[in-house]
């Protein structure tokens, strides 16, 4: 039965046009967004996912920024740890100079003064953004340490946890106050006790630099850790949300056929009521 009132063949054809134009317009979206999905109506399960990765990937890349400033403060303290060191072991050698009766030890005072100084300075001056890891308050305020972010823990659907690495303070300004625990070189025998301080100065010193090179050690392999997860998750947003160009390109150009034939046939359906005037001829 033929019909001027109801095109079933338009119909057809029309509602598999706006079929085509539909995924046409998403593959479109995905070419230009590169996301399969891209809002919470694609896919509201896997959206929501990738959200809070996306949100776990910005904590990690805040925790990377603090463990390079926690780094960078550690090894300014590692290097003026090893200046200590190294001007200790120049004392030790003055002091082994003095042990002799025909040393001039008025000349050795006056180095071992001037390497006093040089010691009080050195851990006056070891400071990075204000935090001083050799000195007892290392930011002025009471501190006894220094705090650095170091990861964020989420386990199932709970609010994250931080974890955080402690460094110690080594307190040199304490320990390592050689101006005023040093005896004052006169006599041999003098030297002699200034040997044995500047030995336990000097281990003191050793010590502290090596528990600084421990925690500047695990700060720098946190660091990159966090640099490798944080890949990994970005990597794995991508594999949940991207989309897949090599597809969308092939059914875009699907599509475009499918558009075309969709509208050529939805024009031959409009036509097939103009037959019916044939019946009044």
């Amino acid at each position: 039965m033929s019909s001027i009132l109801t095109n079933n063949s338009a119909m057809v054809a029309l509602q598999t046009l706006k079929s085509v134009n539909s995924n046409l317009a998403k593959t479109q979206d995905m070419i230009s967004t590169g996301k399969s999905i891209a809002t919470a109506k694609d896919n509201s399960a896997i959206w929501a996912i990738s959200k809070v990765m996306e949100s776990d990937v910005a904590g990690f890349r805040a925790i990377s920024d603090s463990l390079s400033v926690g780094e960078a403060t550690v090894a300014v303290a590692l290097a003026g740890a090893d200046q200590i060191v190294a001007v200790l072991t120049e004392m030790k050698e003055l002091a082994i100079a003095a042990t002799s009766e025909t040393a001039d030890f008025a000349k050795i005072e006056a180095d071992m003064a001037e390497k006093d100084a040089q010691i009080a300075q050195i851990i006056s001056s070891s400071q990075f953004n204000g935090v001083n890891l050799l000195l007892a308050d290392v930011d002025g305020d009471g501190g006894d340490q220094l705090t650095v972010l170091a990861s964020l823990d989420r386990a199932g659907s709970g609010t994250p946890s931080i974890s955080t690495i402690d460094v110690a303070s080594v307190e040199f300004d304490d320990d390592l106050d050689v101006a005023t625990d040093r005896t004052t070189i006169t006599d041999a025998d003098d030297a002699q006790d200034v040997l044995d301080e500047i030995e336990g100065f000097l281990q003191t010193a050793i010590q502290g630099a090596a528990n600084l090179g421990a925690s500047a050690k695990r700060i720098s392999d946190q660091n990159e850790f966090v640099g490798k997860l944080t890949d990994a998750m970005r990597s794995g947003i991508g594999a949940l949300v991207d989309a897949d160009m090599e597809e969308a390109s092939a059914r875009l150009q699907a599509l475009q056929v499918q558009q075309q034939l969709a509208t050529q046939s939805l024009s031959i359906a409009n036509q097939a009521p103009q037959s019916i005037l044939a019946l009044f001829r």
